[in-house]
């Protein structure tokens, strides 16, 4: 579980090296296409045999995919990789306390609420476009949990993460043409992407599948906390972003609250595997 976060948070870092010549929409664009080609011939869906009931929240998890993943790069982009994927954990706590009305699990919010204001500390010079894209991923991140139960319990296996994943790309492709056409997809840049796509979906898709045999999915949304502090050491090692004290006391407020609101809730749904498709 920790091989999955950490190859995710790289995966994240090296596509951040593409951002200044194909934009984060690029790096996106060039994610979808290989994890496309890695799911479809996993899964093999046969589309015909898909009902209404099934179709819909396929394809709502496809447009969940793309706005998920550009969000999340926007906010890197703007804010750095270990500001964004704090913002983004917020998502999966928001589904763990959904509905909770006890004591314990409104201090955990207030946890996390002041976790993100140490982080962000509004003032004149803060990003708040930036800010806005993180919540954004989290909000797709908690809509990927969501619908992930329902089309789990609708479609055996990959068959619906593969086709959302393949919507997903198809949504990228006039992104990448244009690049084509001015030049851009060469070299380096999609190199960085590529890796990009092979970190953060190949690898975890693979792992995860071989942890979840062993471990409960409780365990292994609790290992979903550890994304944010994986994510700040990527980003000071690879892309040498260097975190202010107050950054650091917000990262552990909010994973402290992840931790303990997955760990005491009585939620016991679907684990949030894999969130950056």
């Amino acid at each position: 579980m920790t091989a999955s976060a950490a190859s995710n948070q790289l995966g994240a870092a090296v596509g951040a090296h593409a951002f200044a010549a194909i934009g984060p929409a690029g790096v996106v664009a060039v994610r979808q296409f290989v994890a496309a080609a890695v799911l479809l011939p996993m899964a093999r869906p046969n589309l015909r045999r898909f009902t209404r009931a099934q179709w819909w929240p396929t394809i709502a998890l496809g447009l969940v995919f793309a706005t998920m993943n550009l969000s999340l790069y926007m906010a890197i982009d703007r804010i750095g990789l270990g500001l964004a994927v704090t913002l983004e954990v917020l998502g999966p706590l928001g589904v763990a306390l959904a509905g909770s009305r006890t004591r314990r699990d409104v201090l955990f919010v207030l946890v996390a609420a002041v976790g993100v204001y140490v982080l962000v500390l509004p003032g004149p010079s803060s990003d708040y476009l930036g800010v806005g894209l993180g919540l954004l991923a989290a909000g797709c991140w908690a809509a990927y949990i969501l619908l992930n139960r329902l089309v789990g319990a609708r479609l055996p296996g990959l068959q619906a993460p593969a086709v959302a994943t393949a919507m997903s790309a198809t949504l990228y492709v006039p992104v990448a043409v244009l690049l084509v056409l001015h030049g851009k997809l060469t070299g380096m840049a999609v190199l960085y992407a590529i890796g990009a796509g092979v970190f953060c979906s190949v690898v975890p898709y693979a792992v995860d599948v071989i942890a979840l045999r062993r471990v409960p999915a409780r365990l292994f949304g609790l290992a979903m906390s550890v994304h944010p502090v994986l994510a700040a050491l990527a980003g000071l090692v690879v892309l040498g972003e260097e975190l202010a004290p107050h950054h650091w006391a917000g990262i552990l407020l909010v994973v402290t609250a992840n931790a303990l609101a997955v760990t005491c809730s009585k939620w016991s749904g679907s684990p949030t595997v894999a969130p950056e498709m």
